[in-house]
């Protein structure tokens, strides 16, 4: 279990994020367009994986528009996100903002994923949607970079994630 905070406000997440060198769990995820994709879906490409809490927060648009502006440096990568957002709602902030460059991932069908990347929330205001976490995969779904972002109102540290794309 990790705690987290909100503005100094704590609460726990379920688990741990998967530890470097460890094989993330596989997941399915529903994209804009109502299909489910797994890691799979990605074979082949490096992932970074931007697990935040809503799309219809602040720090969360900040962040999914910074990694959409550098996704373009990198061919051989895929940027995910996710949230526990419907994904037609992701969809429409995506389309507003032109954020063609990144995939919004909805946990709409479940929390599995939230769960099996120690990352569900379990008790306090959000409980029942995710922390602010980075993960980076290489192209065989290793971890070669975690970041548990502990105040969810921060930023994560994009560039010692996007320089794992490398």
């Amino acid at each position: 279990m990790a705690t987290i905070t909100l503005k100094g406000a704590e609460f726990h997440t379920n688990g741990e994020l998967p530890a470097v060198g460890s094989q993330a769990p596989d997941f399915v995820l529903t994209t804009s367009a109502l299909a489910d994709v797994s890691l799979a879906t990605y074979a082949g490409k490096k992932k970074l994986i931007s697990i935040v809490p809503s799309l219809d927060t602040p720090v969360c648009q900040l962040s999914s528009k910074k990694f959409n502006e550098h996704a373009k440096a990198f061919p051989n990568a895929i940027i995910l996100v996710v949230a526990a957002d419907l994904p037609f709602a992701m969809g429409r902030f995506c389309k507003a903002e032109e954020l063609d460059n990144i995939v919004p991932l909805s946990m709409m069908r479940g929390r599995k994923f939230a769960k099996d990347y120690g990352m569900f929330i379990e008790d306090g205001p959000f409980k029942g949607i995710t922390g602010r976490a980075l993960l980076v995969l290489d192209e065989n779904n290793t971890v070669i970079s975690s970041e548990l972002v502990r105040e969810v109102a921060d930023e994560p540290d994009y560039d010692a994630a996007l320089a794992k794309l490398n």
